[in-house]
């Protein structure tokens, strides 16, 4: 019989209960015993009297798949936060390594699934280097990690997008406006470029691929002068104007909390059309909610692929989905690169086909 621990870390999305419900359903068929840790590493500094976890079965586990968030709560802060900017991490401090250990060894654990992107693989792959046997499964609603075609909760979040772009469109069209719609996207645009495409946007502006606001004018209206009556336009929050990215409190480089391009590019268009804009930002309902059957069945392959890595002692590693396989890679090759949009790939050459505008000079309408 083997003891296994389970932590979620970094945001929430939807599909994490899936992966729990995987890791308990594939460990209860070996005999195993699984403790599930809350609120991310920070469960792992539990003490004798404060204890931040409990034992998981397959009865309190049940259909938890169906769930949105997590069963076992999440922080993207605290002792464990280490990553700092793409292709850069911190350091844990020793106290904080040396009660990790103890509290392993305390508990008689025989490995630790961690489940988060490439922050809490980052820190998943220090902890493996004291000497615990660690696997990752990816979680990211971002899509953005290179090791993985998909990540669980992306396709949910591109849902959501997708119905609240045809909902946003309506009242658009009503009123002859242009909406601008501001969606989930640091590095990557998938989300975007994904949404928009479903959802028949006018302009999609990504990360990936610098824009000009003369260009996303031009593109405007043409639309509008062949007698469109709504314009619909999603901008990445990663999304960049010149060198400027655009955040809540200042503009910065760092790894902070990013929002405001969509209000900012509102206001330009507007000014320079001369058509009433509205800007939505759907922020965290992106995040919320039950996840789409994709991510259901994508959480539990993951969750029981992880207990496998665990039965064949295949530690320091991370599932990951190529083509419609689960395999397992290292997770220090899986926290190197992102997986960000290629700007010649073949789902923006369909877009551009279609006559969306990404906002540079190769956009036509």
């Amino acid at each position: 019989m083997m003891n296994i621990g389970i932590l979620n870390s970094g945001g929430d999305c939807p599909g994490l209960n899936a992966v729990i419900e995987g890791v308990v359903g594939a460990a209860h068929y070996r005999g195993w015993k699984v403790i599930g840790f809350y609120d991310g590493f920070e469960g792992l500094l539990s003490t004798e009297n404060e204890r931040r976890y409990e034992e998981l079965t397959p009865q309190s586990c049940r259909n938890i798949r169906a769930m949105g968030g997590t069963i076992l709560g999440t922080v993207n802060k605290g002792n464990f936060a280490i990553k700092v900017g793409i292709g850069e991490k911190g350091e844990i401090e020793p106290p904080v390594l040396e009660k990790t250990r103890e509290t392993v060894h305390r508990l008689n654990l025989d490995a630790l699934v961690v489940v988060g992107g490439d922050g809490s693989q980052s820190t998943a792959l220090l902890l493996s280097e004291i000497g615990l046997p660690v696997v990752g499964v990816p979680k990211t609603i971002d899509n953005d990690l290179g090791a993985t075609d998909l990540t669980f909760g992306f396709q949910s979040a591109v849902e959501v997008v997708t119905e609240s772009i045809d909902r946003i469109r309506t009242t658009a069209n009503s009123h002859r406006r242009m909406m601008v719609v501001e969606v989930m996207g640091r590095h990557a645009g998938w989300i975007a470029l994904y949404g928009g495409l479903s959802a028949g946007a006018d302009v999609i502006l990504l990360p990936e691929i610098p824009f000009e606001l003369d260009n996303v004018v031009r593109d405007i209206r043409m639309r509008r002068a062949a007698g469109q009556r709504e314009i619909i336009v999603v901008v990445s929050e990663g999304a960049k104007l010149g060198d400027t990215v655009m955040t809540l409190d200042a503009e910065t480089t760092g790894e902070v909390r990013l929002g405001g391009i969509g209000q900012f590019i509102a206001k330009k268009l507007e000014e320079a059309t001369e058509i009433e804009t509205r800007c939505v930002v759907l922020g965290h309902t992106q995040r919320g909610g039950a996840p789409i059957a994709f991510d259901r069945v994508l959480g539990v392959r993951f969750g029981s692929a992880a207990v496998g890595l665990i039965e064949r002692k295949e530690f320091s590693r991370m599932v990951a989905l190529r083509g419609t396989e689960i395999v397992s890679v290292s997770i220090e090759d899986a926290v190197k690169s992102l997986h960000r949009v290629d700007p010649d790939c073949q789902l923006v050459c369909t877009a551009r086909d279609l006559g969306v505008s990404f906002g540079d000079v190769a956009s036509r309408s």
